[in-house]
């Protein structure tokens, strides 16, 4: 049982850094898109 707990334990830390990573950087991509189209509508409209 001993041998079990440290195995599965590092397993699980090794996985969730990646799927967070993962999320943190589909967030970023997105907010910045959001951002860009955001800033740019703002330009058209204020020039327009």
């Amino acid at each position: 049982m001993n041998m079990s707990a440290p195995k599965r334990k590092p397993a699980t830390m090794k996985v969730k850094p990646k799927e967070e990573v993962n999320k943190k950087a589909l967030y970023w991509t997105v907010g910045v898109a959001v951002v860009v189209v955001i800033i740019i509508s703002v330009l058209l409209i204020v020039f327009s």
